[in-house]
């Protein structure tokens, strides 16, 4: 049962910063409320409420909200207009899809004299014939009824049937109070039986489930599957039989619905309650001590051995956004665990490590869990050897580099390394003599080389050419 808190009122009192006293206009529709209560105490200047498609049976609690201009509580189980005398400011009341079989009930609304507008549309009272009659002469203060306009000429003609119009409605309300009172047994008997059949079904579940001797519980673990399927095919029947059911359209029934709706989805809940409970604990060791690899989270992740610092690393791919309070990250010598928003993740490594030097950093930009864990064996003739490697191999590309620049230099400066002639000195230039722009070139010097070692150059002779 849905009641009318303070923590409801103001959490429906947003638009006033929740506060309620000085509230004017609340919407509580769609609440499965079954009572009216505590509004006349707590939001005394209300002007607007709306209470529509409810569960209330009773108009009660709203006589001292005297600044209230429009109630509306369509949709609900209300069976008499009741009351709302104190409400001197009303001027509209919608009782829509109601049960009003009581139509002379109207006539408690004759002290809201500002009342302009009512509508009793979906109530039995409207099946009721001269119904429309007996509301305009009764409340002479209406402008609008079921959303139609009173037209002067009909309130003169109801004025005039009315000694006659009101016996007819007693007439009709005689016959609606008997069926109801026929219907309201109806709904006991039927509220009845069903709790006797559910009785029974608890009963009956009862004695199934406990076993008579020890020898039956395997049987009886073979086949939970099979009796959970059976248990949902009854329920899927019960509810095929509860929905296809005629039944008359009452506020018994109305109400019946929602509580079946009600500890339908309760039920729902206590098993998914259930299955979180008894999920069984996840396997990370065996029986005889064995450590297994487990990767509950489903993360990505890499382990390498870092040879040159005798170390391994594992970089487990952690969600970017994940809190790293919610990480606890365990180092054995021989395997690690970690621990992701509860859920193991256990990695078996190849070699055994030292857990007190081991770390831990979380990178700022992928958020991936960095671990790193020294060698429990520290090996020292393979760091010598890599480094006698290490110095070998940049010896020999210095000498590499050194040879490559030397040759560089070889071919640019000695012109007698090359593996081709060279085409530019296949003829000799000669010496130029003359005049014009020639003459500013500057003389080239020829060297003659020495044919024999008896050869003299005396300068006195001319040259042969």
């Amino acid at each position: 049962m849905v009641r009318i808190t303070e923590d409801l009122i103001r959490r429906r009192a947003e638009h006033n910063n929740c506060e309620i006293f000085s509230l004017e206009e609340i919407s509580l529709h769609q609440q499965e409320i079954e009572k009216l209560e505590h509004l006349d105490k707590w939001c005394r200047d209300l002007k607007i409420l709306y209470l529509q498609n409810n569960l209330i049976p009773k108009i009660e609690n709203v006589g001292k909200l005297k600044k209230l201009e429009y109630l509306n509580v369509a949709l609900n189980n209300i069976e008499r207009i009741e009351n709302l005398e104190g409400c001197e400011e009303l001027k509209k009341l919608d009782l829509t899809a109601n049960f009003i079989g009581e139509l002379s009930s109207v006539a408690s609304l004759r002290c809201n004299i500002h009342l302009k507008e009512l509508f009793l549309v979906g109530n039995p009272c409207t099946e009721f014939e001269g119904y429309r009659q007996f509301v305009v002469a009764t409340l002479h203060q209406l402008k609008y009824l079921d959303s139609k306009e009173i037209e002067r000429s009909e309130r003169i003609k109801a004025l005039q049937n009315y000694p006659e119009v009101k016996w007819k409605i007693r007439e009709q309300e005689r016959a609606h109070l008997l069926k109801r009172a026929r219907e309201k047994e109806e709904a006991q008997r039927r509220m009845q039986e069903r709790k006797d059949k559910k009785k029974k079904q608890m009963d009956s579940k009862f004695g199934f489930d406990s076993p008579d001797s020890p020898q039956e519980k395997p049987n009886q673990a073979e086949g939970a599957g099979e009796q959970e399927r059976c248990r949902t095919a009854e329920n899927d029947e019960e509810d095929r039989r509860f929905w296809e059911e005629p039944t008359p359209y009452t506020p018994e029934s109305r109400l019946e619905t929602h509580r079946y709706i009600e500890e339908k989805r309760r039920a729902k809940d206590n098993i998914r309650e259930a299955k979180k409970k008894e999920k069984p604990p996840w396997t990370l060791m065996t029986a005889e001590g064995k450590v297994l690899n487990v990767n509950v989270p489903k993360l990505h992740f890499s382990l390498k051995d870092d040879e040159e610092n005798n170390q391994i690393i594992l970089d487990l791919a952690v969600y970017r956004h994940l809190d790293t309070s919610l990480l606890d990250v365990d180092v054995q010598p021989t395997y690690i665990r970690v621990l992701v928003k509860g859920k193991p993740f256990q990695l078996v490594l190849p070699e055994e490590v030292k857990p007190d030097s081991s770390s831990a950093k979380r990178s700022q930009t992928t958020g991936h869990l960095v671990v790193t864990m020294p060698k429990a064996k520290e090996i020292i003739l393979a760091k010598q050897k890599v480094s006698a490697s290490i110095k070998h191999s940049d010896c020999n590309t210095q000498q590499k580099t050194t040879r490559r620049s030397g040759q560089v230099e070889k071919l640019e400066v000695d012109p007698s390394k090359y593996s081709f002639p060279d085409v530019t000195k296949i003829i000799q230039e000669k010496e130029r003599t003359g005049q014009g722009p020639i003459k500013l070139q500057p003389q080239k010097v020829t060297e003659v080389k020495k044919s024999s070692v008896d050869f003299e150059n005396n300068e006195d002779v001319p040259p042969l050419i």
